[in-house]
């Protein structure tokens, strides 16, 4: 079949809208009509070559639509069910999934290596293959999906803003809840306060932190981050350590997410600066490829029992953590739609990520 795709041909290039081929599900995968897409910051990683991946590729991976057809194999979901498409797929049986780490599935290995998971392509166009991010390529109007990226959901869920609970909500939300284990009466500052961050500020909130630091040099998202639960903001580290120092009579807070838009060395000293004794500084922005060093105090991590943790999807486990983001959003505790700052075509694409760069969304959304 054809369908109209953004692809990205090159690094440094802009999303180039056009029609491609979609092969058919084969075994084992599922074919899916996008009823949204966010516009996700990891999918501009590929654009400056963070995030390493073979091209050309159909970007896109946090995404909700309808079953449509489903290959030999299928059983767990039927055409006109209802899906979230997670960016990391889990198969349930490997030695990370039956330990409940099903983020960290051996079958995320493929998320950045452009083909389906048997190495062959579904999209093509002008006689070759195309990649799909996480091998999902939501900036397409339909897509071919193996089963373990699939979440079936509730019939009547509102897949629009169901979409974004593919990476962003349940990442931004994880790492604080999950990763960072911010329990009742912490406090909590989040470094950088984009489509992760903010939903890190949520799930610090629901958690039933006491306080809550946003710290943003972009005013606009300072301001929208009071909506989503921060009880204070910060401009700058400094400020920040100031502010922290105050509110918890020195001794600062218990964990630091760290959801910038892309993660520097600098940064994990700036963040344990800002925790205190066992305090958590959790890593979730993406960081390039070839950065191997970082600043830091040793000093900290062993008399003051620091600690730096990694977080993938936000240590999330796909199939029970999907649902449940939006189970707290059906009972009115965890914002969805208030997330969304504009809506583009998928025409629109390049302009949507214009307006990331320039600080003016929190997430843009594409609707099909």
């Amino acid at each position: 079949m054809k369908t109209k795709a953004a692809v990205l041909w090159g690094l440094h290039q802009k999303w180039e809208v056009e029609e491609v081929e979609l092969d058919g599900p084969k075994e084992a995968e599922v074919l899916v009509k996008l009823t949204a897409s966010g516009l996700c910051h990891s999918d501009d990683h590929l654009v400056t070559g963070d995030m390493p991946m073979q091209l050309p590729v159909v970007g896109g991976h946090e995404g909700a639509g309808v079953v449509v057809d489903v290959g030999p194999g299928v059983t767990d979901v039927a055409a006109g069910d209802s899906v979230v498409l997670s960016f990391i797929p889990a198969c349930g049986r490997c030695d990370p999934c039956s330990r409940g780490m099903s983020n960290l599935c051996v079958l995320g290995a493929a998320i950045i290596a452009g083909p389906q998971l048997d190495g062959t392509f579904r999209f093509h166009a002008i006689g070759q293959g195309l990649g799909q991010m996480c091998v999902l390529g939501t900036f397409s109007e339909y897509t071919v999906v193996p089963v373990a990226s699939v979440i079936k959901v509730d019939p009547g869920t509102a897949l629009d803003t169901a979409a974004l609970v593919g990476c962003g909500v349940t990442t931004g939300y994880g790492s604080a809840v999950r990763t960072g284990e911010v329990r009742d009466g912490d406090t909590a500052v989040v470094m950088g306060v984009g489509g992760i961050g903010i939903n890190a500020v949520q799930g610090a909130r629901i958690a039933g932190a006491r306080a809550v630091v946003a710290l943003d040099p972009i005013e606009y998202k300072r301001t929208r981050s009071l909506e989503f639960g921060a009880t204070h903001t910060a401009a700058t580290v400094e400020e920040a350590q100031a502010l922290v120092s105050d509110l918890t009579h020195g001794a600062m807070a218990d964990v630091c997410v760290v959801s910038t838009d892309s993660a520097e060395g600098e940064y994990v000293a700036q963040a344990l600066s800002l925790v205190g004794k066992r305090g958590r500084v959790v890593m979730t922005a993406i960081p390039h490829p070839t950065d191997t060093s970082v600043d830091m105090s040793l000093f900290d991590l062993t008399l003051y029992e620091k600690q730096v943790r990694g977080s993938l999807f936000g240590s999330s486990n796909p199939r029970h953590d999907i649902p449940r983001m939006l189970e707290l959003y059906q009972a009115g505790k965890l914002k969805l739609n208030e997330l969304i700052t504009r809506e583009y075509t998928l025409e629109e694409i390049n302009q949507g990520y214009a307006d990331m760069h320039a600080g003016v969304n929190l997430r843009g959304l594409i609707r099909y």
